[in-house]
Formats: structure tokens, C-alpha cells, sequence
């Protein structure tokens, strides 16, 4: 055999090689980034079911006060998202992914030192706009760092850093604040944890990003304007979302279920650890409208079940509290499978150039209904009972599925870019 012949037997197993080499997920810089997401969102976590207790206990407000002051996170951190998605398009991404993480992280030190309702309020806001900056910046490194031909996978195991974080971290806050640990030794727990990620963070090798130009006035610098659609769906859903991570441990207290709540997390968060190990590669297969039609049933039945728990403690305990730890399975499954599946959607509807603003249109969509639920959860359980805020939710939620497979869909369908 000639060299020539050898040298083409070897091309095949050249490129496949040098294709397996492109397509590797787990580089030091994922792996990095994977840690940073995980701490971030593990001090983020910490204090969602204990800042009602917080807000109750240190400065005595209604159910409608926290609600109000809970929400003023989510709506500045919506308020920049669009900002920032022009930001991460136009220049260098990691430099303002570090800046707002160790804005973010600063911030937990700040709860320590607000003696006053009015200056917590104001450090929340502060919180929300670098937490809306820093979560911008990350998945869309993710994107850049990662291939294209595992895309799906790569943001399903990202999402997963989340869902680990919400078992652990709403569980330790609520064992913390259980145990008498003051608050501001849950706040520096946060801060701990913050700055490790801080270090995770700075270790991720981004690609060069070229400053890209852009017309002085354009709507698509802010908005990714083919996610619209989408984002009408995705706002729907996630306002009982909002509701649930916020008040279910109230909830469960004012019902008189004798349970620890902090598994509730932790059972949401298995629920979306099961399902990201499959959903991913669903969607790197193609089937990205299709994975988020599955979800939609799973978690309209589990707040359905949740806004009965009020009515069936009244004739069993049991099973009430079954149900209680059901349902939050349910929730996981359900948003595990839709979440790499929707990221993804805003990705491919968006062209190379923009996935800093597909990224933010995405989350700002998500953080406009967590917003609403947060905020009006705390008036209707004011006026009627927590309950009703999650039948409310499951109301919602069944809109959210008829607009997604008559409208979203054939619209993905039409625009997609890949």
C-alpha cells in the first residue's frame, strides 16, 4: 500500500478525531463556569423562603408589604436585563460578567449593616439589577464556550448548577433560620459562598469578542424582537413559579402542615436534575417546541394539587403532606424539561450576533412573571389564601400551553435561524 493510500485511509479517523476534540462539553472553562453559576445561585437560594420571615420578624410587614418589597428584586433585575444584552453584544463579555458578580456578591454584606425597611429596599434593588446583569452574562458565555452541537446539553447541565443550588440552598436557609442562627449569619453564609464563585468565575477562558456595530436606534438592541411570541408563554408560566419559590413555606405554616419545608426545594430540585439528564438531548436533537409541550401538563396537574392541599389537610394530614412533597417532583420534572428547551428556542431565533439580547430577552421574560407572582401572591393571600394563589397560577399555566403550541410554535417554526 502506497503512502498516498495510507495518508487518505487516515483522514476519516483525522476528522473524527479533531471533531471529538471540537465537540469535548467538560473543558476547565465549563467546568468553572458550571461552579461559579452553582455558588451564585446557592446564596441567591439561601434567602428566598427566609427573607418573608426576614422582612416579618425584623421589620414587622403585612403579607402584601413582603410581597411588594420582595418583588422590587425581580423588577430591577427585569428593568436591566434588556440593557444588559446590548452590553454583553456590543463588548467584551467577561469583564462585565466579573463586574456584577462581585457587585452581587458585595451586596450580602450590605443586608448585615440595613437597620431600616427603606435602606433594604433599596440594597434589594441594587441586589436585583446585578443579579439581572451576572445571569445575563453567564448563559450567554456558556453559549460562547461550549459547542454548537451540544448546546442543548451544555445549558441543560447549566441549568442543573441552578436546580443542585435550590436543593441545598433554600433547605440550609430555612434549617438555619430554624435553628436560631441570626440572619445575619445566613446573610454571611451567602456572601461566603458568593466569593468562592467569585474565584470560579475569573477562571473561565472566554473567546475574544469583537465590539460588534450597531444602528443608533434599533428596537432588536434591546429585544430580541422574534422572541416576543415566546415570551408571552414563558411570562404566564412562571408567575406561579414566583408565587411557589416565595410564600409555599408560609404556606405550608398557615395551613398547620407539620413538615420541613426546605425538602420541598430539594424534591423540585431532583425533580429538574431527572429531567435535564434526558431533556437536553431532546432538544440537541431537534425537538425544542416539542420537550416544552411535555412540561406544560406536569406542571399544570402539580398546581392543581397544590392549591388542594388547604382543602384536604381539613380531612387528612397525611395526605395532605404526601401531596405537599408530590408536587414539587412534579414542578421539577416539569420546568427541568422546559428550560434547556426554551433558552435554546431564543437561541436559535436569533442570529450569532444577538445572543446576548436572545439571552436577555429570555430571562427578562422569566423575571416579568416571577415579578407578578411575587407581588400578587402577597395581595391575593392577603384577601383570600395562598391556595387560591396557586389555582389562580394553574389558570394561567393552561393559557400558557394553549398560546404555546397555537401561536409560539408555528411562529419558532417560521423564523428559526437553525
Amino acid at each position: 500500500m502506497t503512502q498516498d493510500s495510507l495518508k487518505n485511509l487516515n483522514q476519516p479517523t483525522d476528522r473524527i478525531a479533531k471533531q471529538g476534540k471540537t465537540d469535548r462539553l467538560f473543558t476547565s472553562s465549563y467546568i468553572c463556569i458550571l461552579a461559579a453559576n452553582f455558588l451564585l445561585y446557592f446564596g441567591f437560594w439561601l434567602l428566598i423562603p427566609v427573607l418573608p420571615f426576614y422582612l416579618k420578624e425584623q421589620f414587622a410587614c403585612a403579607e402584601s408589604i413582603v410581597g411588594l418589597v420582595l418583588c422590587a428584586y425581580t423588577v430591577s433585575s427585569l428593568g436591566v436585563r434588556p440593557f444588559m444584552g446590548y452590553l454583553y453584544d456590543g463588548f467584551p463579555r467577561k469583564p462585565i460578567y466579573i463586574a456584577a458578580y462581585i457587585v452581587f456578591t458585595c451586596i450580602f454584606l450590605g443586608y448585615v449593616l440595613a437597620g431600616v425597611l427603606w435602606l433594604f429596599i433599596f440594597l434589594r434593588m441594587l441586589h436585583g439589577i446585578a443579579f439581572g446583569t451576572v445571569t445575563v452574562g453567564g448563559n450567554t458565555l456558556v453559549i460562547d464556550i461550549t459547542p454548537s452541537a451540544r448546546r442543548g446539553t451544555a445549558l441543560g447541565y447549566y441549568g442543573l448548577t441552578n436546580n443542585i443550588a435550590m436543593s441545598i440552598g433554600p433547605m440550609t436557609g430555612l434549617f438555619l433560620h430554624d435553628h436560631q442562627v441570626p440572619f445575619d449569619g445566613i446573610f454571611f453564609c451567602a456572601l461566603g459562598s458568593c466569593v468562592v464563585g467569585l474565584l470560579m468565575a475569573s477562571l473561565v477562558k472566554a473567546p475574544r469578542k469583537e465590539p460588534t456595530k450597531r444602528p443608533p436606534i434599533s428596537l432588536d438592541r434591546f429585544i430580541l424582537v422574534k422572541g416576543i411570541p415566546a415570551s408571552i408563554a414563558l411570562l404566564l408560566l412562571s408567575v406561579p413559579y414566583g408565587a411557589t419559590t416565595n410564600y409555599v413555606a408560609i404556606y405550608a405554616r398557615e395551613m398547620g402542615l407539620d413538615v420541613p419545608t426546605g425538602f420541598f426545594f430539594t424534591l423540585m430540585a431532583v425533580g429538574m436534575g431527572v429531567s435535564r439528564l434526558f431533556a437536553g438531548r431532546f432538544v440537541d436533537r431537534g425537538y425544542v417546541t416539542q420537550t416544552i409541550s411535555y412540561g406544560f401538563y406536569l406542571i399544570i396537574a402539580a398546581f392543581i394539587l397544590l392549591s388542594g392541599c388547604e382543602t384536604v389537610i381539613g380531612w387528612n394530614a397525611t395526605v395532605c403532606a404526601w401531596i405537599f412533597f408530590l408536587v414539587p417532583f412534579m414542578l421539577g420534572v416539569g420546568f427541568g424539561t422546559m428550560f434547556p428547551a426554551y433558552n435554546t428556542l431564543y437561541v436559535n431565533l436569533a442570529p450569532n450576533s444577538q445572543r446576548g439580547t436572545a439571552t436577555s430577552t429570555y430571562l427578562t421574560a422569566w423575571d416579568v412573571g416571577v415579578g407578578i407572582g411575587i407581588l400578587s401572591g402577597g395581595v391575593i393571600a392577603e384577601y383570600a389564601s395562598y391556595g387560591k394563589v396557586y389555582m389562580f397560577g394553574s389558570l394561567l399555566c393552561i393559557i400558557s400551553m394553549i398560546y404555546f403550541n397555537r401561536v409560539v410554535t408555528p411562529h419558532f417554526q417560521k423564523n428559526k435561524y437553525r
